[in-house]
């Protein structure tokens, strides 16, 4: 399992939001591309980055800021997600750079699509999964759907997807903990490796989702509670590291 720092931009920078309520941000950085370093230099593997204007808008507003830091690190993969709905702006974060990317909306709206983007980039196709009271939401998480986040992820079984990125919406952005039961549940019940996200509060919470690694859960994104330094990436790395020696 791997820890994942997330880098939210909207209007092209570094925030976090509350429940994924765009009215509701902290700014932790005017520049994204120094947050990437940071996180970079303190150890990371992986990086999240969301276009949250791409996710409302439906169409990539922040893609340069994106592009850029793909550019300037290439030695980890970055995953990137936020308004990604057509075969154009995949192939455009393709190019740039991108290792993985996300699709939440489209993949509700089109589940074909994402069959269509796996052929086209195999082993670099993610589905974010987002959901409230068991819903999941689109639409930068301001409409609902009539599905279940199980009911939605298995739809992609055979399509080759890399991994389903679970957040919990109520728990995101909260520092109330991860929805540990509903992500393991998901885990167990579909043969697509699981990224745990939302709610990570303290480095007990790494300690929890850890501890069901064994499921089918490869990652963790972390993203206030790294900013608002209740622990630090090195911190949260012995863990994963402890758990993985003693195995």
């Amino acid at each position: 399992m791997v820890i994942i720092p997330a880098i939210d931009i909207q209007n092209g920078k570094c925030v976090r939001l509350k429940q994924g309520d765009f009215s509701k941000e902290t700014i932790f950085n005017k520049d994204p591309l120094q947050m990437a370093e940071k996180w970079i230099n303190d150890g990371a593997e992986r990086l999240h980055l969301v276009d949250l204007d791409g996710a409302r808008l439906g169409n990539p507003v922040n893609i340069d800021i994106i592009s850029n830091i793909c550019q300037k690190f290439k030695s980890i993969p970055i995953q990137i997600g936020g308004g990604i709905r057509d075969l154009e702006t995949a192939e455009k974060y393709i190019k740039a750079g991108a290792s993985y990317i996300i699709i939440g909306t489209k993949a509700v709206e089109d589940p074909k699509f994402i069959e269509e983007l796996c052929k086209k980039f195999p082993g670099q196709i993610s589905v974010g999964v987002d959901a409230k009271n068991g819903e999941v939401a689109t639409d930068g998480w301001l409409s609902m759907s009539k599905l279940s986040a199980l009911e939605l992820s298995k739809k992609f079984e055979n399509f080759g997807v890399t991994e389903i990125i679970y957040t919990d919406i109520e728990k995101d952005g909260m520092m109330k903990g991860l929805n540990i039961e509903a992500t393991s549940m998901l885990a167990k019940n579909i043969n697509i490796p699981v990224i745990a996200s939302g709610g990570v509060s303290c480095i007990e919470d790494i300690k929890k989702i850890n501890s069901v690694a064994k499921f089918g859960i490869s990652g963790v994104i972390v993203g206030r509670a790294l900013y608002e330094k209740k622990f630090g990436l090195s911190d949260a790395k012995k863990i994963i590291n402890i758990k993985n020696d003693s195995n």
